[in-house]
C-alpha cells in the first residue's frame, strides 16, 4: 500500500476529479489524504464522502489588487508551512495536484522532500498554477493536443478528466422522478458550475413563462447565495402543468444530467466531462472573465467535437429561441448524443492510476554483470 496526497480544493472543477482519483486509488488499496480550500463550496461538496480524509489548507486566489495580493502572499506562506509539516508527518509516496491556489504549497513541499509530484490540468488553456509548477513536476497530465512550454515531453501524459464513479447515465424517467419532474415532459437543466451564474439565472427567470408555454420544464441550480430553493408551476399551451425547480446547490449531478434533454451551462472542464459521461447535449455559455479565457477554449473544443453549441453571454437575450429549436429537434439531439458517446471512449481514470503507480515505483537496480562477461 502506498500513500498519496491529493490537492483539489477551490472549485468543483478541482474537487470532483480529486475525489474520482481518490476513489480509484483506494479501490487499488492505496491510502489518500485530500487537501481542500477553506471555501464554503468545498465543505458542501465533500459531505457525500465521509470515507475520505479531508484537510483544509490555507490559501487564497491570486490577484493583482494590492490588498488581495498581500492576502495571497500571506495565506500561501501559511499554506506552505502547513504542507511542509504534512509531508514530514504523513510521508506520502506521491503527490497529485489538480491546479488552483491549493496546489502551490503541497507541490513545493513535495519537491523539497524529493517526493514525486504530478499535476493535472483539465482545461484547454492551462492555468497559472500548472504553468508555473509544471517544470518541477515529474508528471503533468494535460488534455489531448495541449502542451506547456518548458515541460518536457517525457514528463507529459495526455489524458482527460477523471469523473466520479457516481456520475453515469441513468434511466430518464427514474432521474426525472427523483428530481420531482414530470417524466413525460421536456427538461432543460441550467447551472453555472459549483458557484452558480447570475446571468444564467437571469436568463431562466426572464424566459420561464415562454419555456413553460412550450411544455419545457426547467431545473436550475442557482449557486449558493444566489437564490432560494423553490418550485413554480406554470400552464403550457396544451393545458398541462409545467414545473420550474430552483435549488441553490445540487450534489445530484447524475440525476440532473440524465433527466435533461438539453443543458445550458458554463464551460468549465469539469462540467464538460460530466456532460460527456452522461451523454447530455448542451448549449455552453463561456464565462467571459475566466482566467486566460479558458472557458471559451473548452467550449469551442466541445462544439467542434459535436457535443453541442456555444452561445456567447452577450447573446443570452435571444437564446430562448435556440433552446426551443434544439430541445424539440430529436434528430439533432440524437447526433449530439452519438458524438458524446464517441468522446467518452478513453478511460482517463484508469490511465492515470496505472501511470501514478509506475511513477512512485522504486527504480529497478541494474543487473550485475556476469563473471564471464567481466573476464572477457
Amino acid at each position: 500500500m502506498s500513500r498519496f496526497v491529493i490537492s483539489c480544493g477551490g472549485t468543483g472543477g478541482h474537487l470532483s476529479p480529486g475525489i474520482s482519483l481518490a476513489e480509484g486509488l483506494t479501490a487499488r488499496g492505496h491510502e489518500v489524504t485530500l487537501l481542500i480550500s477553506e471555501k464554503k463550496v468545498d465543505a458542501r461538496l465533500i459531505e457525500k464522502y465521509p470515507q475520505f480524509r479531508f484537510l483544509r489548507v490555507p490559501g487564497t486566489a491570486f490577484s493583482l489588487h494590492p490588498v488581495a495580493l498581500v492576502r495571497f502572499v500571506v495565506s500561501h506562506l501559511r499554506g506552505l508551512v502547513f504542507c511542509l509539516r504534512l509531508v514530514r508527518t504523513a510521508r506520502p509516496d506521491g503527490i497529485v495536484a489538480f491546479g488552483g491556489f491549493t496546489s502551490a504549497g503541497i507541490a513545493l513541499a513535495g519537491r523539497l522532500a524529493r517526493i514525486p509530484v504530478a499535476l493535472h490540468e483539465s482545461n484547454r488553456v492551462p492555468g497559472l498554477a500548472v504553468r508555473v509548477l509544471g517544470r518541477m513536476a515529474q508528471r503533468v497530465y494535460l488534455p489531448p493536443g495541449v502542451r506547456i512550454a518548458g515541460v518536457r515531453a517525457r514528463h507529459t501524459r495526455h489524458v482527460g478528466m477523471p469523473v466520479r464513479r457516481e456520475i453515469r447515465r441513468l434511466p430518464v424517467a427514474e432521474a426525472r422522478s427523483a428530481l420531482g419532474l414530470e417524466p413525460g415532459q421536456k427538461v432543460l437543466a441550467v447551472f453555472g458550475g459549483s458557484q452558480g451564474s447570475g446571468p444564467l439565472n437571469d436568463f431562466v427567470r426572464t424566459n420561464l413563462e415562454r419555456l413553460a408555454a412550450e411544455g419545457i420544464q426547467v431545473y436550475c441550480v442557482t449557486g449558493l447565495g444566489k437564490g432560494e430553493a423553490a418550485t413554480q408551476i406554470f400552464v403550457a399551451r396544451s393545458g398541462a402543468a409545467v414545473r420550474a425547480v430552483f435549488v441553490p446547490f445540487s450534489d445530484r449531478v447524475a440525476e440532473m444530467l440524465s433527466a435533461a434533454d438539453l443543458v445550458v451551462s458554463r464551460a468549465g472542464a469539469g462540467t464538460i466531462a460530466e456532460l460527456i459521461r452522461c451523454e447530455t447535449p448542451a448549449i455552453l455559455v463561456p464565462y467571459p472573465e475566466a482566467a486566460d479565457d479558458h472557458q471559451r477554449a473548452n467550449a469551442s473544443f466541445f462544439e467542434r467535437q459535436g457535443g453541442g453549441i456555444v452561445v456567447e453571454q452577450s447573446r443570452l437575450g435571444a437564446m430562448s429561441a435556440e433552446v426551443i429549436d434544439i430541445i424539440f429537434n430529436e434528430w439533432l439531439l440524437g447526433k449530439f448524443r452519438a458524438n458524446l458517446q464517441r468522446m467518452d471512449r478513453a478511460n482517463s481514470l484508469e490511465l492515470m492510476l496505472a501511470d501514478l503507480e509506475e511513477l512512485i515505483r522504486p527504480p529497478v537496480p541494474p543487473a550485475p554483470a556476469l563473471a564471464g562477461a567481466a573476464r572477457a
